[in-house]
């Protein structure tokens, strides 16, 4: 793998893993107090008509697709941390679209999921699965 290569696959895996946990914590911190201003995330998911509860579930699979990413060995955990960025994110950007959404507010879900494919894209052999005939 090329020094060019190794630097676009890091430098793409970091910031998805620091988008991916940033997030995640937010998602994280929905606890709803009577009396108090919604934190962010939970009007969010509301206005796309889904349940509040689905921010903790997307929390805490963020985190563990950041540990799956960063931490060596495990190449099958690693793809299946990117397929769920992937199918976070695009879910993420088409319920924006379906409510009729500007781009700026489904624009972190795009660089999310591009940073996703580039992440992928870039990997290195010791993070790929290495089939029998291969």
């Amino acid at each position: 793998m090329s020094l060019r290569n190794k630097i676009i696959y890091w430098v793409s895996t970091l910031w998805l893993a620091l988008g991916m946990f940033s997030t995640a914590i937010v998602q994280l911190m929905k606890m709803e107090a009577p009396g108090q201003v919604s934190p962010p995330g939970v009007e969010g998911i509301k206005f796309l008509g889904y349940p509040v509860y689905f921010l903790t579930i997307i929390g805490i699979w963020k985190i563990l697709g950041v540990i799956a990413l960063l931490i060596p060995k495990f190449p099958l955990l690693k793809e299946w941390a990117y397929a769920g960025f992937f199918f976070i994110m695009s879910g993420a950007i088409f319920s924006h679209i379906a409510m009729g959404d500007t781009f700026k507010q489904f624009f972190p879900s795009v660089i999310l999921i591009v940073l996703t494919v580039v992440s992928w894209y870039f990997r290195p052999a010791s993070r790929k699965i290495i089939f029998a005939n291969q």
